[in-house]
């Protein structure tokens, strides 16, 4: 009876984590283009709790965002990549901006408020938020390593994926992917 019990209990584990590797399978098979960097985590990984300073110049986490999926952006003023990507980041915003998902954007290290709204104007982006990291302690928490880095939460706020680097997050490739995951839940 006890073998009976334990090969049952295996049977159901490894359906489990099949079923978890086939979403992520799934989600990896529709990366085309700059979305071949993005790395989807085999389980989910918790999101830092430190501190950032919100738009308004409150202190904030990422509690703020629980309940829906976010794909938080850390950038800098003195970042050209960043400056290419964030007009990307404004249009996945308006395209799939709702009650279940948020474009986060974080600008971490020294980057003074003025700059930062010179820096939104000058690329014509108005729908993201100006949150910001003046120490990188949220940075460093999370392990951003480079500018930009784009996670992508889940809405208990874990980290599902990551990608380094600049991307296109407005692509057909990036769309896909972010619908695909939000269908799952």
């Amino acid at each position: 009876m006890l073998n009976l019990k334990s090969a049952l209990l295996y049977t159901a584990l490894g359906l489990l984590a099949n079923t978890a590797m086939a979403d992520v399978s799934t989600f990896e098979a529709l990366r085309e283009g700059d979305m071949r960097k993005l790395n989807f985590h085999s389980e989910p990984k918790p999101a830092s709790d430190e501190t950032f300073v919100g738009e308004d110049g409150s202190e904030m986490t990422f509690d703020a965002y629980e309940g829906q999926f976010a794909v938080v952006n850390f950038w800098a003023t003195w970042c050209a990549p960043c400056r290419a990507e964030m007009p990307q980041l404004a249009d996945l915003q308006d395209q799939l901006g709702s009650d279940e998902f948020s474009v986060v954007t974080i600008a971490t290290g020294r980057n003074p408020r003025p700059a930062m709204e010179r820096f939104f104007d000058e690329i014509e982006v108005d729908n993201l938020p100006l949150h910001a990291d003046p120490r990188s302690t949220l940075a460093r928490d999370m392990g951003v390593l480079g500018l930009p880095v784009t996670l992508i939460l889940d809405p208990e706020g874990r980290e599902i994926a990551r990608l380094q680097g600049d991307a296109h997050w407005n692509s057909d490739s990036a769309i896909a992917i972010l619908e695909a995951i939000m269908a799952q839940e």
